[in-house]
C-alpha cells in the first residue's frame, strides 16, 4: 500500500464540488483523512476565492493509476481543461506526494512543487502530515511551514459542513 495526499481546491460552487469531490474520492479510497477547509484569494488571476484542502489515502494503484483517477473525478466535475493554468476552477485534484516516489518527468513532477509555494497546500497538508519529510529537501513539512513567508498567503479555516 502506498501512502498518498492530494490537494483540493475549488472556486466555481467550492461547498458543492468540494462535498461531491470528497464522496467520489470515498468511492475509491474508502479511508481517508482530510485537513480542514481553507478560504483563500485567487493567485495569478482575478477571480472568486479558492477553498482548498490536503486529503490522504492509501491505494495499490500505481501512480499513473492514481493521476488517472484522480483526472476522472475532475472530469465528473466539469472540469475544463482548454482554459489558462490559473483560472477558475469547479475542483482541482492535485496528486503532492505517492508515498517518497520523485518523479520528474514532462506530465507528472513528485514531489509537486505546490507543496513549497502554496500556504493554501502546505499548510493543510501540516495537519495532516507535519512530521513526515519532504522527499527531496528532508524537512519535516512543518518546518517548511516555520520557514514559509504565511503573510504574503493569507488563509482562512472555514466552518466547512460535510
Amino acid at each position: 500500500m502506498s501512502r498518498i495526499y492530494v490537494s483540493i481546491g475549488s472556486n466555481i460552487n467550492p461547498e458543492e464540488n468540494i462535498r461531491s469531490g470528497i464522496l467520489d474520492l470515498k468511492n475509491d479510497y474508502p479511508d481517508i483523512e482530510l485537513s480542514s477547509v481553507y478560504r483563500s484569494k485567487a493567485i495569478g488571476f482575478e477571480g472568486d476565492d479558492f477553498y482548498n484542502l490536503v486529503a490522504a489515502f492509501e491505494s495499490d494503484d500505481d501512480v499513473h493509476a492514481v493521476v488517472q483517477q484522480l483526472k476522472c473525478i475532475e472530469d465528473r466535475h466539469n472540469r475544463t481543461r482548454n482554459r489558462p493554468r490559473f483560472s477558475p476552477r469547479t475542483l482541482d485534484i492535485d496528486l503532492l506526494l505517492y508515498d517518497d516516489l520523485v518523479i520528474s518527468g514532462q506530465d507528472l513532477k513528485l514531489p509537486r512543487d505546490e507543496i513549497t509555494q502554496y500556504a493554501f497546500v502546505l499548510y493543510p497538508l501540516v495537519e495532516i502530515a507535519g512530521q513526515n519529510r519532504h522527499p527531496v529537501t528532508g524537512i519535516t513539512y512543518k518546518e517548511l511551514w516555520q520557514e514559509f513567508d504565511s503573510a504574503s498567503q493569507r488563509l482562512e479555516r472555514i466552518d466547512f459542513q460535510w
